[in-house]
């Protein structure tokens, strides 16, 4: 059939099984959106306030739903305002779609109006992008673009358009989309082989893991792999809900801001067995004093994480289900019973802990978690907040944090959480911020309220920006420079201005009244929850220090004098 540019975008997209992008709209691809509006009834267009805002509900909605996310912009400002999004998916290995639209062709290179090189731009943070200037090219572009978003390890591609070719017309034949293949070709016997020996020699194992078995749907195979090795599991903070956090064998969140109990236990175990996560600065602290006692086996799709900020003994390269299926097949029964007694103690004698006598940000998490049973989606922007919502919400599946971990993203939280509503209109969807993080993109309360998108906002307001002013204070001689943000601003008129259900709230019992209410109404609840400036997120092992110096408040006496 004879399509325009724009029909075929259009058609390519339902051939993908895509029902919702975020966008907003501008002259470059106003073709385009003409296009979408002839397809409402088949694509659902959320308007956002802001580029940013779309590229992170596009973000939230692949994180939330395993599904590839789509967003778009016009040229110019429009294409750069997505450029952070960008960053903040390709650090993460979030599939996303971002698709922009430029000048025409016979325009490209002349400085023209809103022109800007677009794909050069993003070119370090995407897996791959396209610029468009034939028809005839653009399905085929579309088709590629939605493979390598999905295929091994996932990421975000851009697709920038000229103007003419949205406009221009050719024959469009519909395609159905090709399988995605897992990558197993990569998994060799010899590697399989020398990982089960080191797990059948293991005395002190311990199980790692991160954001790789998510993005591979490992969750069961996973499950199955740590029972039969009987071993303790730590998490990044991407790792969440990979293994059941209720479970008996996990310790906790490793690194920086990880448990006691899985820090020491890394830094005693004889075996780490790392499964699809790449060894983050904020994970191993002094990587020449990292798992000191330990044999590194590492299980990654990506063989440049390899060796890459940890060395390790042995490796097994492929997609991380069914690299788990192969070793679960050949792995007999391990007992390591005097092992996790061992790391049991040291949950015992370490335990979080956190002041019960007033509102804090653990207080709030562990009532959210109370309220929603642990069966809610919850986003993060970045900071304090950000460890309090990884260390006391328990995170039973995959799916369910979707928060900036690699690009550390501040004003991420409350478009992922649209993105997320979007994605999975049966789950409580709630974004935790600070009133740093709220101030960047408390604009995407007016996206949630134009289309009625029951997201819960909580805002973890200290009135600094928290993080920070937690370094300067402990390690910066308590100069705050440009870290306390005290002023007239109230979230809560703010949001009501925008035509949320807003509450401010200063105790836990108001807390209590005001998170039950928010979840009954299902509608956007804005809670601004005013804690102390000092509150501090503990354990922590500072910059560069082995992470078996971690050190919890109780400690500072002793390191800080």
């Amino acid at each position: 059939m004879l399509l325009n540019g724009s029909e075929i975008i259009i058609e390519c997209l339902k051939e993908q099984g895509v029902d919702t992008v975020f966008g907003y709209p501008g002259g470059c691809i106003l073709n385009v959106y003409d296009a979408l509006y002839k397809h409402s009834n088949e694509i659902t267009h959320i308007l956002t306030s802001h580029e940013q805002g779309a590229s992170h509900a596009a973000d939230g909605y692949a994180r939330a739903t395993g599904k590839v996310g789509v967003c778009m912009a016009t040229s110019g400002p429009g294409a750069t305002n997505l450029v952070t999004g960008i960053a903040t998916a390709y650090m993460d290995s979030i599939p996303i779609v971002a698709i922009t639209c430029n000048v025409a062709v016979a325009l490209l290179g002349r400085d023209s109006f809103q022109e800007v090189d677009i794909a050069g731009i993003t070119m370090p943070i995407t897996k791959h992008n396209f610029i468009v200037k034939d028809v005839t090219k653009l399905a085929d572009v579309f088709r590629k673009a939605f493979r390598i978003a999905k295929e091994g390890r996932p990421g975000p591609v851009l697709i920038d358009i000229t103007k003419d070719v949205t406009a221009a017309t050719c024959e469009y034949e519909p395609k159905t989309p090709e399988l995605i293949k897992r990558v197993v070709s990569s998994i060799k016997e010899d590697d399989v082989t020398q990982a089960l020996n080191m797990l059948r020699e293991a005395k002190k194992p311990y199980v790692f893991v991160g954001g790789g078995a998510i993005a591979s749907g490992a969750a069961a195979e996973l499950n199955e792999f740590v029972h039969k090795l009987d071993a303790p599991v730590a998490d990044t903070l991407m790792g969440k809900g990979a293994f059941d956090g209720t479970d008996p064998l996990y310790t906790g969140m490793l690194g920086m801001h990880g448990t006691k109990a899985s820090n020491f236990g890394v830094s005693k175990c004889d075996l780490l067995v790392t499964v699809g996560a790449r060894f983050s600065d904020r994970v191993y602290g002094n990587a020449k004093k990292f798992a000191p006692n330990a044999k590194i086996l590492q299980f990654d799709v990506d063989p440049a994480e390899i060796n890459k900020n940890i060395k390790t003994n042995a490796s097994v390269i492929g997609d991380i289900k069914s690299i788990l299926e192969i070793i679960n097949a050949k792995l007999p029964q391990q007992k390591h019973s005097e092992w996790i007694e061992e790391i049991m103690d040291f949950q015992k004698k370490f335990p979080l802990n956190y002041h019960k006598d007033k509102l804090t940000g653990p207080y709030i998490i562990e009532k959210l978690y109370e309220e929603t049973n642990g069966d809610a989606i919850i986003s993060t922007d970045v900071g304090q907040h950000q460890m309090w919502a990884a260390q006391y919400y328990k995170y039973k599946a995959p799916r369910t944090l979707l928060t900036s971990g690699g690009l550390g993203t501040m004003g991420y939280g409350l478009g992922a959480a649209i993105g997320a509503k979007m994605g999975r209109k049966d789950k409580v969807v709630v974004n935790i911020a600070g009133d740093g993080c709220f101030r960047m993109n408390m604009n995407e309360v007016a996206t949630a309220t134009r289309y009625n998108i029951p997201v819960i906002e909580i805002v973890i307001n200290n009135h600094v920006l928290g993080m920070v002013r937690q370094w300067q204070n402990l390690f910066y001689g308590q100069r705050y420079s440009q870290t306390i943000l005290e002023d007239v601003v109230d979230f809560a008129k703010v949001a009501e201005g925008m035509g949320a259900k807003a509450y401010t709230v200063r105790t836990c019992e108001e807390f209590d009244a005001a998170i039950k209410e928010a979840i009954s109404l299902n509608i956007p609840v804005v809670i601004d929850a005013q804690i102390e400036k000092d509150d501090k997120v503990f354990p922590m092992v500072a910059p560069g220090a082995p992470i078996d110096e971690c050190f919890a408040e109780e400690d500072l006496a002793s390191r800080f004098g």
